[in-house]
């Protein structure tokens, strides 16, 4: 697609993290952005004052005169009055995978995907190619903590660095030269239907790489084994083709040895370098991993990869600390898979032994709760104390039967309990508790700075 053509573009659904980021985009290239959402966020009120013009009710005669392409997302509301009159009004629009595989067309991509971890991943690698001094155009799903933004650009873009998203399959409009899958496990089932299906989709991803480019794929993951020529691997093990040794862990800091393959025909070959990285969580310094592997094999040196993580310093509300005092520690994660609030509490424990640990749950889509009640169970198990909100609904309509209370009961621990918001606040002031975590992808995020009025000045 040509966008030199295009003046003026409509995003419906705006401010979700991935489309505003899109947005960012086309107003650095100049365009006129005008777009819908339902609410008012801290999102959409930065990009107002980027310049972006949006409305928050579904009502047509908010729409410009003149649009030349309307971008939306697939998880929008289908019912909503402003995507059924665009749909029938004759102007090209397309979904925002498509627009980012028409960016990515031209360029040296590098596609990072996965159901869990690949934020983390694709922000380490946009830093480390910033550091470097790398051209290039990076789509984050999430606000990087060194920038404050989840587009980042740098001179003239000769790569584009993508978080490549599976619902909907929305990953399939990508021919990445360098593609990451950091994880193939149980999610999007309402899409899907099954894991098989899920699996296949991953798999159609990795086919799509371009002839001579490489995948680099957690050790663990042998779905996507085999597809193609270059194919490595990563993981914390030396078993794998890019890994770590001499792991130690001080204060939540790791320092540590990588080892980097760089020589597809013989991997014995290993480039290593000494790395200190003070991202907290064993967790992502193996998504640090992937993240140098990435880094390497687009030409960064030893020395630029050792400067980008030791300055690395996170991703928006992915184990992000809010407070840290002598009574309490309070980490805010995104995590709303059961196998990233295994991974969460894992590394809490690992950094907080002997401590007592609650936990803030708000689950995110009635199907999700519906499929994977047991494994949210388990994993909030772990837990001394664990508060469980109403389900964040999205995009979604009540299922019958689904309920907090599905999670709940799967629970082992008796320190367990349903809360609604307002009750919140008291669960924090009179709990007890050495850390706290608030969990979810869903409005829980709105609780974080109350919550961190609440602690800091104890």
């Amino acid at each position: 697609m040509d966008f030199t053509q295009v003046k003026t573009i409509y995003f419906l659904g705006i401010g979700g993290i991935g489309m505003s980021a899109l947005a960012r985009y086309f107003l650095y290239l100049g365009k006129d952005i005008y777009g819908y959402d339902r609410l008012s966020t801290d999102l959409t009120r930065q990009l107002e004052k980027e310049g972006a013009k949006i409305g928050f009710s579904d009502d047509v005669n908010l729409i410009p005169d003149a649009i030349d392409l309307v971008i939306y997302t697939p998880a929008f509301q289908k019912d909503s009055i402003i995507l059924n009159f665009l749909q029938n009004s004759g102007i090209p629009i397309y979904k925002r995978a498509q627009v980012l595989g028409f960016i990515a067309q031209k360029q040296k991509t590098i596609a990072i995907a996965g159901t869990h971890g690949k934020t983390s991943i694709t922000a380490m690698v946009a830093h480390l190619f910033k550091v470097a001094d790398m051209q290039f155009a990076a789509f984050l799903g999430g606000i990087s903590t060194n920038y404050q933004t989840n587009f980042l650009l740098s001179g003239k873009p000769q790569w584009i660095i993508v978080e490549a998203d599976e619902y909907d399959r929305s990953f399939l409009a990508l021919n990445p030269d360098i593609a990451v899958v950091s994880s193939v496990d149980a999610d999007h089932l309402d899409i899907y239907g099954s894991v098989e299906a899920l699996e296949d989709s991953f798999r159609l991803f990795v086919n799509r790489i371009k002839p001579n480019g490489v995948l680099i794929a957690k050790d663990n993951i042998t779905s996507v084994k085999g597809i193609v020529k270059n194919n490595l691997t990563y993981s914390l093990t030396e078993e794998s083709d890019f890994y770590a040794s001499e792991i130690s862990a001080i204060d939540g800091k790791y320092s540590c040895m990588l080892h980097l393959t760089g020589n597809l025909s013989d991997k014995t070959n290993y480039n290593n370098v000494s790395v200190e990285f003070g991202w907290a969580g064993r967790h992502n310094l193996e998504n640090a991993i992937a993240a140098s592997a990435v880094a390497h094999l687009a030409g960064i040196g030893n020395e630029q990869v050792k400067e980008g993580l030791a300055s690395f310093k996170g991703v928006k509300r992915r184990f992000e600390t809010i407070v840290t005092n002598q009574k309490v520690t309070y980490i805010d994660d995104y995590a709303h898979h059961p196998k990233e609030i295994y991974a969460c509490i894992k590394s809490v424990r690992e950094l907080f032994p002997m401590k007592k640990i609650a936990a803030i749950f708000q689950p995110h889509l009635y199907t999700r709760t519906r499929d994977l009640a047991r494994e949210f169970g388990e994993a909030l198990s772990m837990l001394d104390d664990v508060v469980v909100m109403d389900i964040y609904p999205a995009r979604e309509k009540p299922i019958e039967g689904v309920s907090a209370f599905s999670i709940l009961d799967y629970i082992k621990i008796s320190n367990k309990s349903y809360l609604i918001k307002e009750e919140i606040f008291d669960f924090v002031k009179e709990g007890s508790f050495d850390v706290l975590l608030t969990l979810g992808a869903g409005n829980i995020d709105n609780l974080v700075n109350p919550i961190k009025e609440l602690l800091k000045n104890d």
